[in-house]
């Protein structure tokens, strides 16, 4: 059985190195990755104060639950994600794949909309007849399975595949 509601492990106990490794997260979040995290963080105010949408914390990140068709949309710290989805199988998983563009985004900054966010549109929304028929995993595309390799190792969960 898959708890949906587990939260990426906290640091609760605080030390120094825990600490300075926060630090260094958000300062390179909010430098290098300033433009992505602008954009995300604009859609997270509107999403959370004007449309009173449900948000929670996980890992670094904040997650956006949406009444959308759409899956999961990942912009430097903001994730955003289909509310209720009927799977919670697919909820657990995507909140670590999204996860997973998050520190993609710390590593590649500005580049994240051309060599991540870019080809994964297209492959979502462009390919999905083709996966279909071929009967290929939308996690084939190289930025799905580093999103998905690196979502487990910084979330600390596996996901459920």
């Amino acid at each position: 059985m898959i708890d949906i509601t587990k939260k990426a492990p906290d640091k609760k106990d605080k030390n120094f190195k825990n600490s300075l490794l926060d630090f260094l997260f958000y300062l390179v979040q909010w430098t290098w990755s300033l433009p992505v995290n602008i954009v995300g963080g604009i859609a997270f105010l509107i999403c959370t104060k004007i449309k009173k949408r449900r948000y929670q914390r996980f890992g670094y990140s904040y997650i956006v639950y949406l009444p959308w068709e759409s899956g999961g949309l990942s912009l430097g710290l903001f994730i955003f994600m289909k509310d209720q989805h009927k799977s919670k199988k697919w909820t657990y998983n995507t909140r670590i794949h999204e996860y997973g563009h998050t520190w993609q985004c710390l590593l590649l900054g500005p580049l994240y909309y051309i060599i991540i966010a870019l080809p994964s549109a297209i492959w979502c929304n462009c390919f999905a007849g083709y996966r279909k028929n071929k009967n290929i995993s939308y996690y084939k595309l190289y930025c799905e399975s580093w999103a998905n390799a690196w979502g487990q190792k910084f979330s600390r969960m596996d996901m459920d595949l």
